[in-house]
């Protein structure tokens, strides 16, 4: 993976397993990891967590976000309710690598239900590894951003 960061993890019951398994290879790696929740297998909100780690990337605290429900859809809407945030979700290490460079997604979100651990792992490295392209891309990035107005 790349240099160290400090990377947020957030995930609701569904999710907390691949969770663990994502937290583990980051550390592994030298990363510093946030866990947001959520810990066990009691049913509990994701967009709570979706926000918790939204808030850490948004506000600085960490560099990165990472977030696992049962699909993945609920907790990055979650997390894309928060301005500034890009949350992609993400099936395999060509999507997350594209998130990266074309989107500059800043939380990468999986679905447990969805995505196996390998592939999951695979997308993980992918996503961290990958700069954002700039250039052609910076325009549509800066749509993306919640003071834009489209015009007619």
């Amino acid at each position: 993976m790349s240099a160290p960061l400090t990377i947020a993890v957030g995930a609701d019951h569904a999710g907390v397993a691949l969770k663990s398994t994502l937290r583990q290879a980051l550390e592994e790696a030298g990363h510093s990891v946030l866990d947001m929740g959520t810990q066990g297998p009691e049913s509990v909100d994701y967009p709570d967590f979706g926000a918790a780690v939204a808030e850490a990337v948004q506000a600085g605290r960490a560099r990165y976000g990472v977030l696992v429900c049962g699909t993945g859809i609920g907790i990055s809407i979650a997390a894309n309710r928060l301005p500034g945030i890009r949350c992609a979700l993400v099936h395999d290490s060509t999507g997350a690598r594209l998130s990266r460079e074309h989107n500059d997604a800043n939380v990468i979100a999986f679905g447990a239900r969805m995505t196996g651990v390998e592939p999951a792992l695979e997308a993980l490295r992918a996503f961290l590894a990958t700069p954002y392209a700039g250039g052609r891309h910076d325009r549509r990035v800066l749509k993306l951003s919640p003071d834009w107005t489209r015009t007619p």
